[in-house]
């Protein structure tokens, strides 16, 4: 991997370690901090509010910055949140640091994506995406049971403070190796804003929201759903979540390589085989060595389709890529946020926890309904004759 690559990877990694490592931490930061659990649960959400709210926003507001200044300012912001929440005295003073921390995620992301997009060779823009988001599948399979180690053994704050450490260690890679490239836009604002009225870039942003939130909402959930209806035991959730990791990094190659041959066919048949093992989870999760083949599929299928859902993002752009990937990274935090309001209600309100296999397999039908959509649409421009999907 080239250094340039491997720098943004690392501070994706560090970035996406300091989002999910809270789960670990969280009984430890509620009895630190007299707060209760559920209360200790809104750092998580202050986190994915300061994405929701930062996409667009800070992207907007710094497109006229050069990309390095940039992403250099973005990791100083980063390393103070988590320093901040680290050194937090109270409850108010860590929620605000973890909105802080959250708010330069989704605009980074987007920079790290346009810059390694630039510089790839002609028809390897999706795995090029795959090599930078491999960073996100690590920080949640190494980073955050190794943040939660880290918080057990020394302290709720010494794993703030590490995820701290870890972008500042990347920060000289970036400046070494990231190319200096011009700023994202030269004009107006409202010139940028423009990229949202094109009716491919908002199909693409939906397709990525409705392809992600059944998967999303099964991840939520799977802890009580591998041991109330995969029958395992709690001790065997770790490893299965390692599982669940491994074929997410395997999946997140294989989906930039499989969408830089064919971006829009790959990803209604990377759809239409994640649904099918949602379906299949439904109906024989219960038998042990199945569910823990359809756990590894899960995680393949889930972030396969990832990259070709940034590249889609990035074509219809046009001249406001780094704006369009932030909203769509924002989109993805907001359908996380709908799908654990959903499996709450099916849990507690409908028909019980099984039944988020089947719900997520339909919101996945209609990400592939709308992934169709846009591939007829696409053949209707062109007058290309498909491939067989």
């Amino acid at each position: 991997m080239p250094p340039s690559l491997l720098s943004l990877m690392l501070v994706v990694f560090g970035l996406t370690t300091g989002e999910f490592v809270i789960a670990g931490i969280l009984p430890d930061v509620a009895g630190d901090l007299s707060v209760s659990v559920p209360a200790a649960g809104r750092l998580v959400s202050a986190y994915a509010l300061g994405m929701i709210i930062g996409g667009p926003v800070v992207t907007a507001l710094t497109a006229r910055v050069p990309r390095k200044p940039l992403m250099t300012g973005l990791i100083a912001v980063s390393i103070l949140g988590n320093l901040g929440s680290a050194a937090a005295p109270d409850y108010p003073v860590l929620l605000a640091a973890r909105f802080l921390a959250g708010l330069v995620v989704a605009t980074f992301f987007a920079v790290a994506v346009a810059t390694a997009v630039s510089t790839a060779p002609a028809g390897r823009e999706a795995s090029t995406i795959a090599k930078v988001a491999l960073g996100l599948n690590l920080g949640i399979v190494l980073g955050t049971p190794l943040g939660t180690l880290v918080g057990q053994r020394l302290g709720w704050q010494a794993t703030f403070a590490s995820v701290a450490a870890l972008s500042a260690a990347a920060l000289p890679m970036v400046l070494r190796f990231v190319p200096a490239l011009p700023a994202a836009a030269t004009g107006p604002l409202r010139d940028e804003l423009r990229v949202f009225a094109g009716r491919d870039v908002r199909l693409a942003i939906t397709l990525t929201a409705l392809g992600n939130v059944g998967a999303v909402t099964v991840f939520t959930y799977i802890a009580p759903l591998l041991t109330k209806v995969g029958g395992f035991s709690e001790g065997a959730v770790p490893v299965l979540l390692l599982v669940y990791g491994a074929g997410a990094v395997a999946g997140n190659l294989l989906g930039g390589r499989l969408s830089d041959r064919d971006l829009m066919t790959s990803l209604i048949r990377l759809l239409g085989a994640l649904a099918a093992v949602l379906a299949l989870f439904w109906a024989a999760g219960g038998v042990r060595p199945l569910a823990a083949v359809l756990t590894f599929a899960l995680g393949l299928l889930a972030f396969a389709v990832v990259p070709g859902m940034q590249a889609r993002v990035l074509t219809t752009a046009g001249a406001a890529p780094t704006l369009a990937v932030a909203v769509n990274a924002s989109g993805y935090q907001l359908a996380a946020a709908f799908a654990g309001s959903l499996g709450g209600a099916l849990i507690s309100d409908g028909p019980g926890l099984r039944s988020l296999f089947p719900a997520a397999a339909l919101l996945t039908l209609a990400g592939l309904a709308t992934a169709v959509h846009i591939h007829r649409g696409d053949r209707r421009r062109t007058g290309a004759s498909a491939r067989p999907v």
